[in-house]
Formats: C-alpha cells, sequence, structure tokens
C-alpha cells in the first residue's frame, strides 16, 4: 500500500508556492485572462478550491458527496465551469480564504485516512495517495496557467515526479479516450529530473520508449505545451502517436496549447 505522506507534503508545497504567487495580486491582476478560455487568474483559484472542497467531501463524508455528484450531472452546463464561475465572483479576499482552508483541510482528511480506503470521485475511485497525486497535478497545472499569464517563470522542482508517474499511469486512458486500443506492450520511460536523477518506468527491454526532460513530460501530459516545442523522444510508433495524446487528466482533452509562434 503506497505511503501518501510524499505525495501529500508535495501537494502542500506546491500550494504554498502558488499562494505566494497570487497573495499580493491586485484586483486588476486577479481578473487578467488565462490561457484555458474563459478563466481569468480567479477563475483558476475558485476551481482549485472548489475541486478540494469535493475532495473533502469525498474522503470525510461520502453520502454528501453522492450528493453532490447527483445534483452536479443534472444542473444545466458544465459543473467544473460553474463551480469556478461561482468561485470567480467572490472577492478575491474571501476566495483566497476558502481555498487555504479548503486545502489544509483536505490535507489533514488525507493524512488521517486509513491506507487501504478508497474515495469515490467523479471517476473511478481513488486511495488517499491517489486523490493527492491528483490535486497536485492540478495545482501545479493551473499555477502553470498563472505564472504564464503573470509571466513569471517557476523553477521545476522533483515534484514533478508525483506527476511524471501519474503521466505514465495513465496511457492506457488516454488511448482510449480517443477511441484507439491500447498497446499491449509497457513502454520503457526515461525521464530526466529537475535535479538531474533519471527516473524510468517500465521493462528495460521494452521495445518502445519515451525519452527526455522530466519537466517535458509533465507539460505534455497536462496538455500545457504543444508537444513540437519539448523536447521529447518517442521510439516505435505506439509510444509516437501517445505523445500526441497524453493526458493526466480526466475528462475531454479540449484544443491544447498552440505551438510557440502560432495563434491558438
Amino acid at each position: 500500500m503506497a505511503d501518501p505522506t510524499p505525495v501529500i507534503n508535495a501537494l502542500s508545497a506546491e500550494s504554498d508556492e502558488l499562494d505566494r504567487l497570487v497573495a499580493e495580486l491586485s484586483a486588476e491582476q486577479w481578473s487578467l485572462t488565462t490561457p484555458a478560455p474563459g478563466w481569468t487568474i480567479a477563475h483558476q483559484i475558485a476551481h482549485l478550491a472548489w475541486t478540494d472542497r469535493s475532495s473533502v467531501l469525498a474522503v470525510t463524508d461520502q453520502n454528501a458527496f453522492a450528493r453532490e455528484v447527483e445534483a452536479a450531472l443534472t444542473s444545466p452546463g458544465d459543473f467544473v465551469d460553474n463551480g469556478a464561475e461561482e468561485g470567480a465572483a467572490k472577492p478575491t479576499a474571501r476566495l483566497l480564504a476558502e481555498w487555504r482552508t479548503g486545502r489544509a483541510a483536505l490535507a489533514e482528511a488525507l493524512r488521517a485516512a486509513p491506507p487501504d480506503a478508497r474515495f469515490p470521485w467523479y471517476g473511478p475511485p481513488m486511495s488517499a495517495a491517489s486523490v493527492a497525486t491528483a490535486r497536485l497535478m492540478e495545482t501545479w497545472a493551473h499555477g502553470l496557467d498563472i505564472a504564464d499569464t503573470l509571466g513569471v517563470t517557476r523553477t521545476p522542482t522533483d515534484r514533478l515526479r508525483h506527476i511524471a508517474r501519474l503521466g505514465v499511469r495513465t496511457r492506457d486512458y488516454a488511448f482510449g479516450l480517443h477511441g484507439l486500443t491500447p498497446p499491449f506492450d509497457e513502454f520503457r520511460i526515461e525521464l530526466l529530473s529537475p535535479s538531474g536523477e533519471l527516473w524510468t518506468y517500465g521493462p528495460d527491454d521494452a521495445a518502445q520508449r519515451v525519452t527526455g526532460p522530466a519537466l517535458d513530460f509533465c507539460l505534455l501530459a497536462t496538455r500545457r505545451a504543444h508537444r513540437a516545442d519539448l523536447a521529447l523522444r518517442a521510439d516505435g510508433p505506439d509510444a509516437n502517436r501517445w505523445l500526441d495524446i497524453a493526458q493526466a487528466f480526466a475528462g475531454p482533452p479540449g484544443k491544447g496549447r498552440a505551438r510557440k509562434g502560432t495563434a491558438q
């Protein structure tokens, strides 16, 4: 059973770093449009706060979470966008306070969860480690949207290990999302971490492989960069196809980022 403590710690550190980026923004900056169509910086933080709240319910009150899922699935429009819109309309000080309170409550709930517990979600049930990994992935990805909007370059850390692993584990999901049959054999994945360590996944003698910087792989898997702008190499036709469709998050892939120098 995977110990969730390292990824919970990584989630807290990633959230704190993003908090420092937005804490002193002006009202005008909170209203800046981000690379996500129709979403401002306020929408990005509101989405994180909304998902943290839903995650807390899933971990601590599954009956309440079931009612929320039922309400979300029967409400008009996209419930994710609706949640972001509702949060973004709040005063920024209140939104920031709710995000801080919600993410602290989630970390506490995940640390207290039984190690073998699985929690309901909008997709398949997840363990505490999986919940924390998904929240880390989203916090990092939406934080990138905010940093890009502000013209800030964030220094990558080895917290990316958890996101890279999620990207690898969702290979078959990405194929299925596009109506493709997942390859039967595993790939060999070799990713160079920000600290210079080599992270490896899959058998060393696999016929197909993907190699490159871990940062680039995480950007690809969260669809925060176009493949052509990344230093990733695929050996084998299935591995090459995967790099066109890789996706670590649930839901439709959307358009993704345009190649640098081209219109979105």
